[in-house]
């Protein structure tokens, strides 16, 4: 699938062009928030991205000046445990973090509790200073459990503790030092920044891609030569794939390889 999703009632679209796909939360009246059918559209975007060949790369984006602020509370409220948009959560998250196609979050204001979540579970994930975070669950009476399977692997020990239990406020500077985020840029060169990023991406083979993100998921055995032994089969069997032999001829042959446009 490649185009544009025009559905005028959507509040995620999606946008295949020039081997990036963009996905765009579009509900600024509320912050972005993950309302049910804001959930329902960034899964099924997702997954419609993951399945395009053409899309090399995912970048996930916002309209309005917050990216997005974590769950829906009107939709919450006076909800039993079983009704909960939290549950729904998981998967999106899953998606994002098991991706084999590398995605992008972009950044140009806030994101809060479930939408530090979101970015925490990219691959790369891009801010402009104008942007804030925090985990403040704890200050409405709940706690970031969810979100906490992407975040903890982030961020140092540290800034975990602090940052979940005080819920302050910090700034993109500070993601950046802390894990969370890979860059924070001057609000104007966000787009840049970002295609910085896709474009070496793109350069990539996507299995390889996907075969090295498996790779920095996987647990580690105990025993280092069982996990030397583990990796020496995994990269002779990259080196040997069709992947890796084009690759091989096209350094040699001092060319682009066939994954690569242009």
């Amino acid at each position: 699938m490649t185009g544009v999703s025009a559905d005028a009632s959507e509040l995620v679209h999606l946008d295949v062009s020039g081997g990036i796909a963009t996905i765009t939360l579009d509900s600024p009246a509320n912050r972005n928030a993950l309302s049910a059918q804001l959930r329902r559209e960034l899964l099924a975007h997702l997954e419609s991205a993951i399945s395009d060949p053409a899309a090399r790369v995912i970048v996930l984006t916002h309209t309005g000046t917050v990216f997005c602020a974590g769950m829906d509370l009107k939709e919450s409220r006076g909800a039993g445990a079983g009704q909960q948009g939290i549950t729904e959560v998981p998967r999106i998250l899953g998606t994002i973090w098991d991706s084999p196609t590398p995605v992008v979050a972009r950044l140009s204001g806030p994101a809060r509790a479930g939408g530090v979540g979101i970015v925490a579970a990219c691959d790369i994930a891009v801010a402009a200073r104008a942007a804030t975070f925090a985990f403040s669950e704890v200050r409405i009476g709940v706690i970031p459990a969810v979100i906490s399977v992407t975040v903890l692997p982030r961020l140092s020990a540290r800034a975990a503790h602090e940052l979940f239990l005080t819920g302050e406020t910090f700034d993109a500077d500070r993601a950046a030092a802390i894990g969370l985020i890979n860059s924070a840029v001057p609000d104007d060169g966000l787009d840049a920044e970002v295609a910085r990023y896709t474009g070496m991406l793109s350069l990539g083979a996507p299995n390889a891609l996907a075969g090295a993100k498996q790779m920095l998921r996987r647990t580690r055995p105990e025993s280092m030569a069982q996990d030397f032994a583990e990796m020496n089969t995994l990269s002779a069997g990259f080196f040997a794939s069709e992947e890796g032999q084009e690759g091989i001829r096209a350094f040699g042959e001092k060319r682009k390889p066939g994954w690569v446009r242009g």
